[in-house]
């Protein structure tokens, strides 16, 4: 080989061999073929198709440009393009190798969501057209909630009413079972409790066969989801307390009645917020008792039962006597027809009414099935010699008439049926003029007995019958829930229409729930059509909770795109909504994050929004939360805002340290959220820690000096004091019996009259914070002699803003104060208006009210819970251990009249609940059953200033080191420091005056 034809590197650097010529030949041949792919140039890459063989002529020349033209590697083309492969009207998606996983697809499949049931067969014994016209007539409609304790039976009441109305069967005879129709939810199936309030719309016949449209609500029966019951309250008329008769009134059975009710109650026993007039049930309450697990379960003879039956409304009614106004007591008593006994589980309900008419009915004889009723109760006996009911016993009997003429025959069918005497049923059944098929004899003995009694006692037209004598329809009842919960001024056009129902008055729809789509992506908004026709197509106002004639902010203009008649498993669409009707709302659910108000576009009078709801308990339970991949918070914040929307009372926020907590009302309450926040809203994998609970900072004493604070210009001066509410004040508050926005003289009054307060005092109430029914107040205590009030009152509204702040998050850890009263006692006000805007008065005021605080032995107070526990006997020593063991103690231990069971009340601290079911039933073999809800604040037990405290991990401090711990470790928790910096919240004056007066009183000890 001739070294000279090549380079150091081994390139040919020769002269040109004459078989490249002919390679280049042959590939141009090639080329000129039409079936062949584009030519290639000499460095491997594709020749343009243009540069194709139109021209034959010019085939050389190209050849000899393309041989040497230079071709950069970006520019190489190796492939067709996927334009050229698939088409130019193909979408294709390119991603770069090992960028997902293999197991990933790059278009990932739409999963559905499987969280909601639906229903097959959705047909009725009534047609749309037949219920939709009924909701046009407000005067046909009745709005009730049913609402009761914890497994009473309120959903299995709902199946026999939706049993009744649809061609479908609740009951499954075969496993037994109950479809639990209004429990949706694929949770609620599973833990077998309703955690969302869900409306029905059902068509119901009273014993004269006529038609009413029955809007009802269910409501959950879980302390914890008491928010849905608030929700649901807001938009009824009138309530139906479902009570078991064999436990009785239980703790929730008791809110129900707080909250329906509406009276004043006493501060000391329900010293919770509430929603005290949300509906005027004062006149409207009714009780449904279900009644069979005394016949099956206790087994009471019919004497026993009908004064277990008894009791159980003696107590409703002294609980109703006790949260009543004065003078405006409504008593549920059975013979005023207010009291439907039943049985979902065996399918029958009666009231004495449309018992008594059902005797007319077999007897074939007219009667007044009223008169008969008032002698079917109480202490009424049949004498069958004079055939009369007279109040002393007969001597041939000696039973009472209810026990005689309904309970011995409700007993004498289930003794058979139970028994399985095939021809003692029969004779039975015919003596009530029924007559069972052969195969109903081959049934279990639940069914049979469902079938039986269904049969004997029809469909619930007494149930009716109770709705439509004591519940007033949607237009009576409007004067009233107007009234209660409008902000707006009585005399306005708005308020005269929703009075009257006035379908031809301006549009107002009150929104208080949002339930998810199928998706989950948006909300429909479910609420009450107040004034107007509500219709599809038309452009509304959504008016939010902070939305005011001053204040437009919060207000948005939608579109209504679609309205249904929501049915729990499906729904009726419709094309405009009446008012006195519930309607469910698609396209206006984008601002709405509580309640709402809708209203038209345009309208020139000024519009109020409806009162935001409020609750009989509050959300003392906090988690913190973060996605367990960092890249998914923006899936996990949308999450956390749609949770926000789902649950009444849940809150979220984001810490100053940047975690996200959730605040809820109990475990199961967060348990649910957090189930919704991974599988449904966000579906991502999220980290939980432990739960905590919310704290209050209180004091103690009053300042030990006046603190005063200086702004940044040294222009303003504002001295403030602190020190401890009159017991019961804060509670007034916080329940609305006192409101910041009454006349002047009527709040001095109150003070005056209520608590002492000196008349300059009442008259000088600033403000309540952390809001309008915050529990801590600020008093301006100054004189006209030592202040300019002019100059005052020019700042006032930028003081209150400081207090407002400083209440929101105290000085101890961030947590809002609670039953303190600022004093006001000096002001010092710059004359210029540039010397004393609100950027140098609103953090001056915060700081005085923080200085003050400090110094007046500052404390912090913690939820308790009340709880409520079902036991034996035998376990109720057990009890007492597990509830010492976690700082509680037991108010009450008590028997339950007519069961074996005692009734266990207790106060637990929150924080010391976590596991406390758990650890109750570990101890009790399962026999207890808890209910736990929040109560009252306490103090927690130590100073949380105490710097000698020494705090050991892993070893539980003593009680009188608690307030230290806790403090300590929520500022941790917080990214805050360890603990309370002075120079933080005094001005460096001040703390020259805090030594020299500690140096003084060193001089006076000496």
């Amino acid at each position: 080989m001739d070294d000279s034809l090549y380079d150091e590197f081994g390139n040919y650097i020769g002269p040109e061999i004459d078989s490249d010529n002919d390679s280049l030949s042959s590939d141009n041949d090639i080329a000129d073929d039409d079936n062949s792919p584009p030519p290639s140039t000499a460095n491997g890459g594709l020749i343009s198709a243009s540069h194709g063989g139109d021209n034959d002529g010019d085939d050389d020349n190209d050849t000899e440009m393309f041989d040497n033209q230079i071709i950069l590697a970006e520019d190489k083309k190796y492939y067709p393009t996927a334009e050229e492969v698939y088409g130019e009207d193909v979408e294709t998606l390119v991603m770069d190798e090992d960028e997902l996983p293999l197991e990933t697809p790059i278009i990932k499949p739409i999963k559905p969501r499987n969280f909601e049931l639906g229903v097959k067969d959705s047909s009725t014994y009534v047609s749309t057209q037949f219920l939709l016209g009924l909701m046009g007539n407000a005067n046909l409609v009745r709005n009730v909630a049913l609402v009761g304790h914890l497994h009473h039976g309120k959903t299995l009441f709902m199946d026999m009413l939706v049993e009744q109305t649809h061609s479908i069967s609740t009951f499954d005879t075969k496993n037994e079972k109950h479809l639990r129709y209004t429990d949706t939810r694929v949770d609620e199936q599973e833990r077998r409790i309703s955690i969302k309030t869900m409306p029905m719309s059902l068509v119901l016949e009273d014993s004269n066969s006529k038609s009413f449209l029955i809007n009802i609500m269910d409501a959950p029966g879980h302390v914890n989801f008491s928010d849905e019951m608030s929700a649901a309250l807001r938009l009824a008329d009138g309530a139906v307390l479902v009570v078991d008769a064999a436990e009785g009134v239980m703790v929730r059975n008791s809110f129900c009645l707080l909250l329906a009710v509406g009276g004043s109650p006493d501060a000391d026993v329900w010293s919770i917020p509430r929603e005290p007039y949300d509906t005027p049930f004062r006149s409207v309450f009714q009780s449904l008792l279900s009644s069979i697990r005394l016949i099956t379960e206790l087994k009471l003879p019919p004497k026993d039962a009908y004064h277990k039956l008894r009791h159980t409304i003696e107590v409703i009614n002294n609980h109703i006597s006790a949260v009543s106004p004065a003078g405006n007591v409504q008593v549920i008593d059975p013979a005023a027809g207010n009291v439907c006994f039943a049985s979902a589980t065996a399918g029958w309900s009666f009231t004495l009414q449309s018992f008594a008419k059902l005797y007319g009915k077999l007897h074939g004889i007219p009667l007044d099935a009223n008169k008969f009723a008032t002698r079917l109760w109480g202490d009424m006996y049949y004498h069958e010699d004079t055939r009369s009911f007279k109040r002393k016993p007969s001597v041939s009997t000696g039973e009472r008439s209810f026990v005689q003429f309904i309970l011995e025959p409700l007993y004498k069918i289930y003794s058979q049926v139970i028994g399985e005497h095939r021809k003692s049923v029969e004779a039975t059944l015919s003596e009530l003029g029924v007559t069972l098929p052969n195969a109903a004899y081959r049934l279990n003995v639940r069914p049979l007995l469902r079938l039986a009694c269904s049969s004997v006692f029809g469909t619930a037209t007494g149930f009716t019958d109770m709705l439509v004598h004591h519940v007033p329809c949607g237009k009576e009842a409007a004067l009233k829930k107007v009234n209660h919960i409008y902000t707006g001024p009585k005399d306005s056009v708005i308020y005269k229409s929703m009075e009257n129902c006035d379908s031809s008055g301006p549009l107002m729809v009150n929104i208080t729930k949002l339930y998810p789509k199928a998706d989950c992506s948006v909300f429909d908004a479910f609420g009450r059509v107040y004034s107007g026709v509500l219709q599809t197509g038309q452009a509304v106002r959504v008016l939010g909770e902070g939305y005011s004639p001053e204040d437009e902010e919060d207000m948005t203009e939608k579109e209504v795109t679609k309205l249904w008649v929501y049915q729990a498993r499906y729904r009726i669409p419709i094309s405009k909504a009446p008012p006195g009707s519930w309607v469910l709302i698609e396209g206006v659910d984008a601002s709405i994050m509580k309640t709402a108000t809708l209203s038209n576009v345009n309208y020139d009078e000024d519009v109020y929004i409806f009162r935001p709801l409020q609750f009989n308990t509050l959300s003392v339970v906090k988690t913190a939360t973060e996605p367990l991949n960092p890249s998914e918070l923006p899936k996990m914040v949308e999450g956390l805002r749609k949770i926000s929307k789902s649950y009444p009372l849940a809150i979220t926020k984001v810490e100053e340290s940047g975690e996200h907590t959730i605040l809820g009302t109990g475990e199961l309450y967060l348990d649910s959220i957090m189930k919704d926040l991974r599988e449904q809203y966000s579906e991502v994998e999220v980290k939980v820690a432990d739960p905590v609970v919310s704290f209050c900072e209180t004091v103690e004493e009053q300042s030990s000096m006046k603190c005063f604070a200086e702004t940044p210009n040294k222009k303003n001066k504002i001295t403030m004091i602190a020190e401890q509410l009159e017991k019961g004040l804060a509670e007034d508050i916080e329940l609305g019996v006192v409101s910041i926005d009454w006349p002047r003289r009527k709040l001095g009054d109150f003070f005056q009259s209520k608590y002492d307060w000196d008349l300059l005092a009442a008259r000088s109430v600033w403000a309540f914070g952390p809001d309008k029914q915050g529990p801590n107040i600020l008093l301006d205590d100054t004189l006209p002699a030592d202040v300019d009030k002019n100059l005052l009152n020019a700042v006032r509204d930028s003081i209150v803003q400081g207090f407002q702040w400083g209440a929101r998050e105290g000085p101890l850890c961030d947590e809002p104060m609670r039953n303190v009263k600022f004093k006001m006692v000096d002001a010092k006000i710059a004359a210029e208006p540039l010397h004393r805007g609100t950027g140098q008065i609103i953090p001056t005021a915060r700081r005085a009210a923080y200085s003050a605080f400090l110094l007046a032995s500052p404390r912090l107070q913690e939820p308790y819970y009340h709880v409520e526990i079902q036991t034996p006997i035998d376990c109720v020593s057990a009890i007492y251990t597990v509830i010492s063991r976690r700082r509680g103690h037991v108010t009450a231990d008590v028997p339950q009249p007519g069961t074996p069971a005692y009734l266990v009340k207790a106060f637990l601290p929150v924080i010391e609940s976590f596991g406390f079911e758990t650890d109750l039933r570990y101890h009790t073999q399962g026999q207890a059953f808890c209910s736990s809800v929040f109560d009252h604040w306490d103090t927690v037990p130590g100073d949380p200033l105490d710097k000698s405290i020494v705090l050991r991990p892993l070893e539980p401090a003593p009680n009188s080191h608690l307030a230290r711990e806790f403090m300590v470790k929520t500022r941790r928790r917080k990214g805050m420091s360890e603990d309370v910096s002075i120079n933080k919240f005094f001005d460096e004056a001040m703390v020259v005056e805090l030594a020299q007066q500690a140096a003084g009183l060193h001089m006076q000890m000496l």
